[in-house]
């Protein structure tokens, strides 16, 4: 019965994610909610959600992201200073 109530209520925010991607919304993070609600009860969940983590640790790594942050942080600093 509880591995039931959780499919039904991580199914429903899964496809209210899937629609968020179309319509206005942060459809990623939802979708990131609903499989971290499937995820407590079933592996290919699980094995989804950690495989979706990996994706954005690679993207944000691939951005530059943390090198511009600390460009962003030396011109501040430097700013105070003088």
């Amino acid at each position: 019965m509880k591995k039931l109530f959780i499919a039904l209520i991580g199914g429903t925010v899964l496809l209210i994610g899937a629609a968020m991607l179309v319509l206005p919304g942060p459809g990623l993070l939802v979708i990131a909610g609903g499989l971290a609600i499937l995820a407590t009860k079933f592996f290919w969940a699980r094995r989804a959600l950690r495989n979706a983590k990996g994706a954005v640790a690679k993207a944000r790594r691939k951005s530059g992201l943390k090198e511009w942050l600390r460009r962003r942080r030396a011109v501040a600093a430097a700013k105070t200073i003088y």
